[in-house]
Parts: C-alpha cells; structure tokens; sequence
C-alpha cells in the first residue's frame, strides 16, 4: 500500500466552510479511480502544536504505485489540486507532499 499525504497552509482568508467543501470533493475520487482506498482529511489537532502553519492536510491509500499514478493523472485529482493551489500560502510553495509504502 502507498499512502500519499499532503500537508497544506491555507491562506488565512480562506474559510472553513471551503476547506471543506475542497475536502468533500476530494474524497469523491475514490469513487472515480480504482485502486484508491479510505481518503482522511482535515486540520490538525496535534497537542505538540509544530505544524508551522500547516494547520490543514489529508492522507490518501493507494493499492500500488500504479494507482497512485492513476490517481495523479485523473482529472479530478488535476481540479482538487489546482483549488489547493490556488488557496494555499504562496501557491504550490504552501503545499508539502509525501508519498510512502506502508
């Protein structure tokens, strides 16, 4: 399995209401590109309190390699991430991603 994981800083005058509303959209690709699994997102909770600023981020399951590709290349993976780029501190420089077998 792959986790893919991205950590993002929102702009500080985007909302809740459309963090979520970008998270519910994003958690629709399972539905539209076989081999991805449970989609967690949300913002930190964290008690240590270090997320400097990356208060918000989401982990995606792959089944492989294969699917994360699928994934990445899918159209509405392209939409979802062009919304966080566009409401991310200093665009694609507001936006950490780790990919890792699990």
């Amino acid at each position: 399995m792959i986790r893919h994981i991205v950590l993002v800083k929102f702009k500080p005058d985007v909302s809740e209401d459309t963090i979520a509303r970008i998270f519910d959209e994003l958690r629709e690709i399972k539905n539209h590109v076989a081999g991805v699994g449970e989609i967690v997102a949300g913002r930190s909770e964290s008690p240590e309190q270090i997320e400097r600023g990356y208060m918000h981020g989401f982990t995606v399951d792959m089944e492989s390699w294969e699917a994360l590709q699928a994934y990445q290349d899918h159209p509405e993976h392209k939409k979802v991430g062009g919304q966080l780029v566009e409401n991310a501190i200093g665009g694609i420089d507001g936006i950490l991603v780790l990919d890792i077998e699990a």
